[in-house]
């Protein structure tokens, strides 16, 4: 796989289209899927995927063949989706403050709630954005709060409590649905 993915990056460094579809289609799924637990709906998620697959494109001669090149295409989508959820909400309102009272949620708490992905995917699209962003960046692309605070230009501390508040939002509609199911 190694050497036909280098062969089909080269392909499309060459603009050839059928490089550029191969390419699509291996790495859609895991694209789309990021877009929509960025967004709040699927018309957004469509909408920055294209775009930020045309991004890919335009940029793959700058690919330099080290590292995991569907890592290089993710970090594309996600400065993509921050990006756009910026532009769409210009005046974000991070909760700056880490309020003592708020009950910290390990994330093995969340781990054994059973719930089916898309309903998960369907609760973070409705966090509030600055949470699902820092949940997102958090929980799937693995990013340490430092780097999440450099990225979205917050504090630390303010991406702990987004993210904790996000966790806090999920667990409650999560057990409110297994409350519903069991009563």
């Amino acid at each position: 796989m190694e050497d036909n993915l280098d062969l089909l990056i080269k392909k499309c460094i060459a603009n050839d289209r059928g490089g550029q579809l191969r390419i699509y289609q291996l790495f859609s799924p895991v694209l789309y899927g990021i877009c929509l637990k960025y967004m709040k709906n699927e018309d957004d998620a469509k909408d920055v995927f294209q775009e930020s697959f045309i991004i890919v494109f335009q940029k793959i001669k700058q690919y330099k063949f080290e590292g995991s090149f569907e890592g290089w295409m993710k970090r594309i989508f996600i400065n993509k989706l921050i990006e756009t959820l910026k532009k769409k909400k210009r005046d974000y309102h991070f909760l700056d403050v880490f309020d003592p009272e708020t009950e910290i949620i390990e994330e093995e708490e969340l781990e054994t709630i059973p719930i089916t992905q898309e309903k998960l995917i369907e609760y973070i699209q409705d966090l509030p954005d600055q949470y699902r962003m820092v949940f997102n960046l958090f929980v799937f692309e693995k990013m340490k709060h430092k780097e999440i605070a450099e990225m979205l230009q917050i504090t630390e501390g303010t991406s702990k409590s987004n993210l904790n508040r996000a966790k806090k939002i999920l667990q409650t509609k999560i057990l409110a649905v297994l409350n519903f199911k069991t009563a």
